[in-house]
């Protein structure tokens, strides 16, 4: 009965598994974004930051000299509970929004998100759109020019590529780095090619004002991005993906402080997971909406690699036990010629986004390591499951001062 049971839950889990690589053999191609319209929106670039003194300037800096008229957007840095001088540093800005904020119970960027649009609401300047953007970011000079043509074309939501600032750094920001990459070819470029819903990622993100304003930020959990991106699918409101609007996010240098930021992301996930998954799914199978059936398997994808961590452990277990293995694999069932391309495309899938992202060749030394990041994300879910009834934000901290001249010369 074990052995049979174990046997339903690997095929299961084997089907979602495929179902995702099958995905990912349309994010091989991809068409570039046309800028056909000229700047016409208004935007509000909104800075979430804490205690950020040391980063946020350059963040400042780069959003100054974006090539959109200037006219047309406004910068408010979002100084939640800060205790050094994120403040003043803002200050110094011409022309740059201080918005400090005080409430040290209710913690977190979500929270911070929220007090910010209800006082973007109340000024006597309105926007059609508004940016979020966090404190490390560098953001690329024509970001805006394709929010601006996503929004008049009809776009309600965007979220602009994700990449690293600071890949180099160690081979814990250089597997982040790698764990960008795959995500943006082979996880989101697909889910756009397919007309399927994009995901939001915490930054960069672009909202159609009205929007917002109709249905409020209302995502407070660990993982805001995610809460809301949910929130929109239910709508029926479909966030899409910009290939070509770059944001670099900085990345944890240590193990200690990548496990953390990770920890929280997944304590996050797992309580997103417990509160929409039947929800979006059953309103999915109710209007056969692929779209939403898939949001739905994605928002499982924590207890996906839960479960993958469990079944491996047991199958490993009883491979090494005394005597011959009691449990049936279903990779033995499978004939060779299936299993062997099966797990050869698996292998490759991350070298494969990061020569279709065209990395620098000194990236590829780094797949040496990526495996130990990779294995690294089993204890931090198994941790983040047994505490996912804790929603104590942690904040990272961020010390890289890179310019995005650095970043963009070392990507030429």
């Amino acid at each position: 009965m074990f052995n049979t049971i174990m046997l339903v839950l690997q095929i299961a889990f084997a089907l979602l598994g495929l179902y995702q690589l099958f995905l990912s053999f349309f994010g091989w191609r991809r068409k570039k974004e046309t800028i056909t319209h000229a700047p016409k929106k208004s935007f509000a670039l909104l800075i979430a930051a804490h205690n950020e003194e040391q980063v946020v300037g350059a963040l400042i800096e780069n959003l100054l000299k974006l090539k959109y008229p200037r006219e047309l957007f406004d910068i408010f840095v979002i100084c939640d509970n800060c205790t050094d001088g994120t403040v003043s540093v803002v200050k110094s800005y011409e022309g740059v929004y201080a918005c400090e904020r005080t409430n040290p119970n209710l913690r977190g960027k979500g929270y911070a998100v929220e007090w910010m649009l209800k006082e973007l609401w109340k000024m006597k300047r309105s926007y059609d759109g508004v940016v979020i953007f966090d404190a490390d970011n560098l953001v690329a000079t024509d970001f805006l020019d394709y929010m601006n043509n996503d929004l008049c074309n009809g776009a309600k939501v965007i979220q602009g590529y994700l990449d690293t600032k600071n890949p180099n750094d160690s081979w814990v920001s250089s597997a982040n780095a790698i764990n960008y990459w795959f995500c943006n070819r082979l996880w989101q470029l697909p889910r756009y090619n397919l007309g399927l819903s994009n995901f939001l990622g915490g930054t960069g993100m672009c909202f159609d004002a009205a929007l917002l304003k109709e249905m409020g930020w209302g995502a407070t959990s660990l993982v805001e991005d995610l809460e809301f991106t949910v929130r929109c699918i239910q709508r029926g409101i479909y966030p899409k993906f910009n290939f070509d609007a770059k944001v670099y996010d900085e990345k944890p240098i240590t193990f200690r402080a990548s496990a953390r930021q990770r920890l929280r992301w997944m304590q996050g996930h797992f309580d997103v997971t417990r509160k929409y998954l039947l929800p979006v799914l059953w309103q999915g199978i109710k209007e056969r909406s692929m779209v939403k059936i898939d949001a739905a398997l994605y928002i499982f994808n924590g207890y996906n690699f839960l479960a993958g961590f469990f079944i491996g452990v047991v199958y490993y277990g009883d491979m090494i036990l005394p005597g011959e293995p009691h449990l049936t694999s279903v990779y033995g069932l499978l004939p060779i010629w299936l299993t062997i391309p099966y797990m050869a495309y698996v292998l490759m899938q991350t070298p494969l986004a990061m020569m279709l992202e065209r990395v620098e060749w000194k990236q590829y030394f780094r797949l040496i390591t990526f495996p130990l990041f990779l294995l690294s994300w089993w204890p931090v879910t198994v941790h983040a499951f047994f505490t996912q009834n804790n929603k104590t934000w942690s904040h990272t901290q961020h010390t890289r001062v890179i310019r995005l001249e650095d970043v963009q010369s070392k990507q030429l």
